[in-house]
């Protein structure tokens, strides 16, 4: 192999990434503008691209394309995603930008909970125009980058149809978040009881098995009256009974199946207890697998901002609803988990460090960050734009309650002063939930508003922004393992 070390002078080369073959090597290297892998030796004709000599060695140099991470995951198994959902403890680092994952990795070197690098909802990749093939490659490309060989998964999150389960499953996503919201009566949950009489329709074997009566799970007890239970019946039957035709549809008997996460959690209503329980019980009665269930949990769980409400009343909550998942046998998830730091060792005490926890748009703020520090210009531009023009739009699709006149006026505070916008929770979530028509915005001639300066300059501060981002996640799982170690 050391033939082959002499090429070591001709490329800037990420050092995590050499990797030697039989008769050759491959590599990741900086080309200025753009990263490239750089293939020697017979396995070269697997990759795409330009063919050189380098120091006397032939060469291709393969661009950062969907065939080639294809290639990559042939070669080197673990740049692939494996099933890590059934792990005692797990974190989503959804990373809309593709940038990532080299500060998840140091995060995920240090702490013993798997991660799941690729995960994306479709609607997601709809604000941001990717693909779940560009999830995936993102993250194989950096998982190759850095030689990260602890396994990772991938997300389909947050699917509602057959056609997008089938989208992430084209392109091997090791996990399926199945968001049940359009099959949950929000109604039925404020029903006056008489209402609910009338609509319950009765179903003998389910009453034998519920109404009236009380399991326990661990320390706690759940208990269905029989209203309660005729609403909870209301509530969820129809995402029970999708559920099931979902799981016997692309799980059930499958080889290679992905592992099934039920989403019950982007509701109106709270998640009881004794609803958390009947959906549970019944998925798995009706032979259903779930790995994880993520419950709507009291209080509120808005994007970009610490948990809204009284902590002692979510952790009194939060311990039935674990023990609930411990005493079924699968894990609870925790959706929208960025920055909720107050409740992060709740998660961890209640849970006995068993959880999957996800996190997503808090990335793409820390990157916004490196913007106001190092581009001030360019980042009072789209915090006006974002206040101004796009807030009201992107608001459609996330639930926040963001008090616009409280958002500092970027006009008032110095360059130096910017970064600590980020700090202000109205601020947060201005930024947070308008990416998509931030990235998205054009101008008359066509061209892109804001995204190529932006990509240019998280370019440049690559390094800044994973030690920011490790030391960000690095303190969600810091605070979450106070929990439990």
């Amino acid at each position: 192999m050391s033939d082959y070390n002499v090429l070591k002078n001709s490329f800037k080369i990420y050092p995590h990434s050499w990797h030697d073959l039989d008769d050759g090597c491959v590599f990741m290297a900086d080309d200025g503008a753009k990263d490239v892998l750089v293939v020697c030796g017979s396995k070269a004709s697997d990759f795409s691209g330009e063919e050189k000599t380098v120091e006397g060695i032939g060469v291709k140099i393969a661009g950062l394309i969907h065939e080639n991470a294809d290639a990559l995951r042939s070669l080197f198994p673990f740049t692939a995603p494996s099933p890590v959902l059934h792990e005692k403890r797990s974190v989503g680092t959804g990373d809309r930008l593709g940038l990532a994952t080299p500060g998840h990795i140091r995060v995920f070197r240090k702490y013993d909970a798997y991660p799941v690098f690729a995960q994306q909802s479709i609607r997601e990749l709809n604000l941001t125009g990717r693909t779940f093939a560009d999830v995936m490659d993102s993250a194989t490309f950096a998982v190759f980058r850095e030689d990260f060989e602890k396994p990772w998964g991938a997300d389909g999150d947050h699917l509602k149809t057959f056609e997008e389960i089938e989208y992430a499953l084209k392109y091997g996503f090791t996990m399926i978040t199945l968001d049940c919201s359009e099959h949950i009566n929000n109604d039925a949950a404020v029903l006056p009881d008489e209402e609910v009489e009338k609509l319950y329709k009765p179903d003998s074997t389910l009453e034998a098995l519920y109404m009236g009566k009380t399991f326990k799970v661990g320390e706690h007890s759940v208990a269905f009256s029989e209203i309660e239970y005729k609403r909870a019946v209301l509530i969820y039957g129809e995402a029970i009974d999708y559920t099931v035709q979902v799981w016997e549809k692309y799980f059930k008997g499958k080889k290679n199946a992905p592992e099934l996460e039920m989403s019950i959690d982007e509701t109106e209503s709270v998640t009881t207890p004794y609803q958390h329980y009947f959906v549970a019980a019944e998925l798995i009665r009706r032979g259903v697998n779930i790995t994880t269930l993520a419950p709507r949990f009291i209080g509120e769980f808005q994007k970009a901002i610490d948990y809204i409400g009284n902590v002692p009343d979510f952790d009194k909550d939060f311990a039935v609803h674990a023990a609930i998942a411990e005493a079924l046998g699968y894990k609870i998830s925790v959706h929208s988990g960025s920055d909720k730091f107050s409740v992060f060792p709740s998660i961890g005490k209640y849970t006995k460090g068993h959880f999957h926890l996800k996190t997503a748009g808090t990335n793409w703020l820390v990157a916004m960050q490196i913007i106001s520090e190092h581009d001030p210009s360019l980042y009072r531009e789209i915090h006006k734009y974002a206040l101004n023009d796009a807030f009201a739009e992107a608001s459609k699709y996330y639930h926040v309650t963001t008090d616009l006149s409280k958002v500092p006026d970027v006009d008032k505070l110095s360059d130096s002063e910017l970064p600590s916008v980020f700090e202000q929770n109205d601020a947060r979530q201005v930024i947070h939930i308008t990416y998509g028509l931030i990235l998205n915005k054009k101008n008359d001639d066509g061209s892109y508003a804001f995204r190529d300066k932006l990509f240019a300059d998280w370019r440049t501060y690559a390094e800044e922004y994973a030690q920011k981002l490790s030391e960000h996640i690095g303190r969600h799982l810091e605070e979450v393992y106070k929990g439990f170690e």
